[in-house]
């Protein structure tokens, strides 16, 4: 299986509502690296690396986002693989 990166923006009531733990946890069941970070404009960045597959799936589950979230739109962008991640955080 082949190796990718994702990058998603992800708008709508993503922040204060676990968000970003969230992804950290199904990110870790899913075997992926990467972060989740704040924006300043009250959007969330993950940035991920592992099998297309799995990052597949880990954009599913951001369309969902935990109870509370209200998620209205993400911008994905798929960059070059790097292998630098191979646990997934949350950065403050």
């Amino acid at each position: 299986m082949a190796n990718a990166a994702l990058r998603a923006i992800v708008h709508g009531r993503v922040q204060g509502v676990y968000f970003r733990a969230f992804t950290r946890q199904r990110a870790t069941r899913l075997g992926v690296g990467g972060y989740a970070r704040n924006l300043p404009d009250g959007s969330v960045e993950v940035y991920a690396e592992g099998e297309k597959q799995q990052l597949e799936f880990l954009l599913q589950v951001l369309k969902q986002g935990p109870p509370g979230a209200r998620v209205d739109s993400i911008e994905t962008t798929w960059p070059d693989y790097t292998g630098e991640y191979k646990d997934f955080s949350v950065r403050y």
